[in-house]
């Protein structure tokens, strides 16, 4: 699931490395928009479905934490 969700960011993304340990949203890697368009492939490719409580910062800080959301998105385990 990681290496999907890399690549999600960097087609999002093309100029930042998403590998470095730094905080997506702080960093500005991801804005308001680049969230929205994520959430929705993140949806469709893992058919998950992504609460709007959910949609927070911390959720979305690095490929971790976006993994984290969709395994808690869903009851299938990946």
């Amino acid at each position: 699931m990681e290496k999907k969700v890399l690549d999600m960011l960097k087609e999002l993304q093309p100029t930042y490395d998403f590998e470095e340990g730094v905080d997506f949203i702080e960093q500005g890697y991801l804005d308001s928009f680049d969230v929205v368009t994520l959430i929705s492939e993140l949806e469709q490719a893992f058919s998950v479905s992504v609460s709007a409580l959910d949609i927070v910062p911390e959720n979305f800080a690095s490929v971790k934490s976006i993994c984290d959301l969709v395994r808690r998105s869903t009851k299938v385990h990946f």
